[in-house]
This record gives C-alpha cells, sequence and structure tokens, in this order.
C-alpha cells in the first residue's frame, strides 16, 4: 500500500484495500497532506480524478469519533452531490464509529432535526439548508474544526456566496476551509481566499486521461432528428447512458417524446421533484434504466458508476463543459466508455475545434443497418 495511505487509521486503510486503489490520484497525493497538517486549501482537479476522496480521507482521519459533536461540515451544491457525497462517509467510515447525517433543502424538516438528535460527527448538506439550521440553534458550529466546499465554483457565486460566508462565519475563528473543484476562475479563486487564513493552493490541470480508453464521436444531424438518433443509439443496448441538454425545457420535450416512443428513463434538472430525482439516479445506478437525461447544473458531481455512455445533445459552451460532461464516463477504475455528441452541420467546426482543446481525437460517425459506422 501507499506510504500516504499507511499513515491514515486502520479501518480507512481496510476501505482502501476493499475497494481495490492501489495508489493515490495527483489530487489525493498532493491534497491529503495539506489538509491532515490543518492548513486552508484551494485545490483545482478535473472531473473524475477522485476529490472527493482527497478531502474525506484527512476529514474521517481527523474526526473524533467518541465526541459526540459536529467536527466537520461539507458544502454541496445539489442534493444529488449532498446525498453522493453522504453515501461515500458511510462506506468508508465502516467500522468507525463515526456518524453523518445529510441535509437538503425541500426536505422535510423536523425530520432532519431528529437526524441531529443521533449526534453526528460529520454533516453533508445544501448552503440554504444548513443556514437555516444553524440559525435555528439547531446546528451547532462552534466544535466544527473544519469545512469543506465541494465543487467551489458553483457555490462561491453571487446567489450563495451570503449563504456559505454565513455558515463559515458561524464557526470558531481557527478553523480550516477546504474547497475543491474541477474549474476554478481567478474571480473564485478570490472570493475562496477571503474565506481563509493563508490558503495553500493546489492545481492538478491534468486529468488523469480523458482520451485514454473513451472514445469520442459524433453525429451530424438536424435538432428534429436528435429523438431519432438517441432511439437507435438505445436500441445498440447500451449499458448505461447520461444525457446532457443546455436547459430544462430541452431535456422536457426529449424526454416526453422518447417516453412516447416506449423508451424507458430518467430526468434529472432542478424542477424535478426530489422523489423523481432521487428515483432517477437510484435507478440509472442500479440498472433498472439506462438512460439519464440531465441539465449540467443537476448533474453538477454526478458519479455513476458503470457510465459507459456520455451523449452531448448539444454543443457545449466551452472546452471546461465538455470535459466535465465527458469526464462522467471513463472514470477511475472503470473499463472505458463512449462519448457522443449531437451537432448541426454548422456546428460541426466548433465541436471539432472544442475537441481539439480536450485533447481528444474525434471520430465522425453514421447509423447503417442500426449499426453505428464511420460516417
Amino acid at each position: 500500500m501507499n506510504s500516504l495511505i499507511d499513515q491514515l487509521k486502520p479501518f480507512i486503510q481496510e476501505a482502501w484495500n476493499k475497494q481495490g486503489f492501489s495508489e493515490p490520484t495527483p489530487i489525493q497525493e498532493q491534497a491529503i497532506p495539506v489538509v491532515l497538517e490543518g492548513k486552508d486549501l484551494i485545490a483545482q482537479s478535473p472531473t473524475g480524478t477522485g476529490k472527493t476522496l482527497a478531502y474525506l480521507l484527512p476529514l474521517l482521519q481527523s474526526v473524533e469519533a467518541e465526541k459526540p459533536h459536529i467536527q466537520a461540515v461539507v458544502l454541496a451544491s445539489s442534493h444529488e452531490l449532498v446525498m453522493q457525497i453522504f453515501g461515500e462517509i458511510q462506506e468508508w467510515s465502516t467500522g468507525s464509529g463515526i456518524k453523518a447525517a445529510s441535509f437538503i433543502g425541500g426536505a422535510n424538516i423536523k425530520r432532519q432535526i431528529e437526524k441531529l438528535k443521533k449526534r453526528p460527527q460529520i454533516i453533508v448538506g445544501t448552503p440554504g439548508r444548513v443556514l437555516e439550521l444553524i440559525k435555528q440553534k439547531k446546528i451547532k458550529m462552534h466544535e466544527v474544526k473544519t469545512m469543506v466546499i465541494d465543487e467551489g465554483d458553483q457555490l462561491l457565486v453571487p446567489e450563495h456566496m451570503q449563504t456559505v460566508r454565513g455558515i463559515v462565519d458561524s464557526a470558531l475563528k481557527d478553523r480550516q476551509v477546504v474547497l475543491f473543484s474541477a474549474t476554478l476562475t481567478d474571480k473564485t479563486e478570490e472570493l475562496a481566499k477571503g474565506l481563509m487564513n493563508k490558503a495553500e493552493i493546489v492545481k492538478v490541470n491534468e486529468a488523469p486521461k480523458l482520451t485514454g480508453d473513451v472514445e469520442h464521436i459524433y453525429f451530424v444531424c438536424d435538432p428534429r432528428e436528435k429523438v431519432d438518433l438517441i432511439g437507435k443509439l438505445m436500441r445498440t443496448n447500451p449499458e448505461k447512458v447520461l444525457a446532457f441538454a443546455n436547459d430544462i425545457g430541452e431535456v422536457n420535450v426529449v424526454a416526453s417524446k422518447l417516453q412516447f416512443e416506449g423508451q424507458d428513463l430518467g430526468v434529472l434538472h432542478s424542477d424535478t421533484n426530489k422523489q423523481d430525482r432521487e428515483a432517477a439516479v437510484r435507478n440509472i445506478r442500479s440498472g433498472k434504466t439506462n438512460l439519464l437525461l440531465a441539465t449540467d447544473v443537476a448533474a453538477r458531481g454526478l458519479d455513476i458508476k458503470g457510465l459507459t455512455h456520455v451523449l452531448h445533445l448539444d454543443l457545449s459552451k466551452d472546452v471546461h463543459q465538455y470535459i466535465h460532461r465527458s469526464g462522467r464516463t471513463g472514470r477511475l477504475g472503470s473499463a472505458g466508455g463512449t462519448v457522443v455528441s449531437f451537432v448541426p452541420s454548422n456546428q460541426e467546426r466548433d465541436l471539432k475545434r472544442l475537441a481539439r482543446d480536450a485533447g481528444v481525437e474525434l471520430h465522425k460517425k453514421t447509423f447503417y443497418g442500426g449499426k453505428i459506422v464511420e460516417a
């Protein structure tokens, strides 16, 4: 095992072995020691490089299971990401006695207050709900040692900034604040520094491989042909497909047309109600459905094990978005995947430029006899 992991508590080493990991990823190598030292940290690393464990392992290392109060707070931008992080905490804290609880907006607040009576040491939640519970004096921040802002570029934005600052300021002056993000603008970095004390900055600019075992293909089509093409793609029996559209309206229109044709699928966007969102993610993870249509915001940070295809229904607005979306397949430890783009002929050149900027080789395809072939 790696010497970095050897320094961690036995339950973490056990979970590491059970997961079958060998070496920590570059972001884990660089970030874990900084977080363990108690320093503030701003960390950037592309999608699919193991950022969650880069803050979770040192967090679990430093939490004292015998003390029944909140010691760490993790903030995330969406319901799905909160539940995903919560699941990871449960998985990696097995046998440690550490308790965690999740808090998301829109859920029954009374039921969430009940969770706090179980004395969790780690809480993970969306900022609005966490601040609401702090103001009601249900979440007590005076023993919190570490705060994590996950997908920081989504949270340090005008609509969330005040809320995040309110949460950070409610903790002790000597708290540790760490921020992780796949993309980091100068603005986000400056805002993050304003919440921190002499923050260390770690940037891992290369994904392990966005190319690697992932094939990038595209089809030229008119917008009205998209639904027909998705149907053809689904008839090739892909295991799990995550399809991105640029707005909620398009997700809904495409979903209803596909459902009318008998396609089983899930839908994920900010207007979907909590139960339907949870069911959509659960069903694709379990394999009950093999197609999930989503907007970028809803699928932010979402990790679906065994995702074989990412489908861009629209051209990404920039290379970061293309990488974010595409990085959902071929993630750490998976057997590879396929990234599929649908573009009208007048955007073909733009797509090629995006692929070039992302460092991937692009292949033009078409359907012939129900099979995907070279165009």
